[in-house]
């Protein structure tokens, strides 16, 4: 039929310059709706003669087919269009400041207050290093001394992941996968992260940091540590600071200490004016980490690799970086500083 041609090619030049959805949908009604010509002769198609309806039914539909196809292709092509268009529109550049201006990062807390210890510690001679925090249960506990029935050795006091694999619980391991590689002398410090099933409260979190420091060497004693340890406190808590070693226990020193350092806030008196130091609890000292000579039987693990206990000693001490910046920084309570509030951390940026 010249009429449905005729249709097809008006339809055809609207929809092909139709400039947005809600004008193609006027033309999808205007063509293609239930009052559009093209339906009415689709409904008339029974009026017709006989021998004609198949003909102008055939191209009636074929006409619908083209439009609606067209009709899709054009929706598309404007979809398309006005993605591109709100995407130039809402681009940012990325190279250029924000608005407003948000000040630069900085480091957490721990990692500044780690970065500056293994800084003080390399000024007196160690070296860094690190050892896996997934360990096995002969480096962490066996080859350090502690005996079958050492507590520490229960499930309730560390995370195993396997019957001889666990979540180290102390950075100390590394004491003797250090001696296994080398001959002394030996000078090295091992922080990192350390894991112990601890409820958190104020003072304990069951993920936290420790610096563990190891010495072997010839004519080492108790006086060389009580000298590093000295020197590092200075460094962290002043040049005032005073250390004091008190008999302790643990399984591969001996002799073992506890080492306190003398309150850098009240200045070892106690006191700051009439009230009692807040810092201290008017005790005038600190407790900062645990230390010792390296037992014996820690280095007979050690011995194929050729130490002699007649010629070298050694000395190593642990601390925990939390609780060191908590001092420092006098962070009342561990907890925060894993709980990422900003209005915590912001307090210390670089150089507080």
């Amino acid at each position: 039929m010249p009429e449905l041609e005729q249709l097809q090619t008006e339809a055809e030049q609207a929809i092909g310059v139709a400039g947005s959805a809600a004008e193609l949908e006027k033309l999808r009604v205007r063509y293609l709706g239930r009052k559009s010509e093209l339906t009415s002769t689709l409904r008339s198609i029974g009026e017709l003669a006989p021998d004609r309806r198949g003909p102008v039914g055939k191209q009636a539909n074929q006409v619908r087919q083209a439009l609606e196809a067209l009709i899709e292709r054009r929706s598309a092509e404007l979809e398309a269009a006005e993605l591109d268009e709100r995407l130039a529109r809402d681009r940012v550049d990325v190279t250029l400041p924000g608005d407003p201006p948000q000040p630069a990062g900085h480091l957490h807390l721990v990692s500044q207050i780690r970065r500056r210890m293994e800084d003080v510690c390399m000024g007196l001679g160690f070296s860094v290093v690190e050892g896996p925090e997934i360990e096995y249960e002969y480096y962490n506990f066996t080859a350090l001394n502690h005996p079958p029935e050492h507590p520490a050795r229960l499930p309730q006091d560390t995370f195993y992941l396997a019957e001889r694999v666990l979540l180290r619980t102390h950075t100390s391991p590394m004491q003797i996968r250090a001696m296994e590689l080398q001959e002394p002398p030996i000078y090295v410090v091992v922080p990192g992260r350390v894991y112990r099933p601890d409820t958190p409260d104020a003072t304990h979190v069951p993920m936290f940091h420790q610096l563990e420091g190891l010495a072997v060497d010839e004519d080492i004693t108790l006086a060389d540590l009580q000298g590093v340890l000295l020197a590092f406190a200075r460094e962290m808590f002043g040049e005032a600071t005073e250390v004091r070693l008190r008999p302790g226990y643990f399984p591969f020193t001996e002799p073992s200490v506890e080492v306190d350092v003398s309150c850098f806030r009240c200045k070892g008196t106690g006191y700051e004016g009439a009230e009692r130091c807040g810092t201290c609890k008017g005790e005038a000292w600190i407790e900062i980490l645990g230390s010792g000579m390296v037992d014996p039987n820690v280095l007979d693990y050690v011995a194929p690799s050729g130490y002699d206990k007649e010629r070298v000693q050694g000395f190593a001490w642990g601390m925990g970086i939390e609780r060191i910046a908590s001092i420092v920084y006098e962070v009342p309570d561990l907890r925060m500083l894993f709980e990422n509030d900003l209005r915590v951390l912001e307090q210390f940026g670089a150089g507080a």
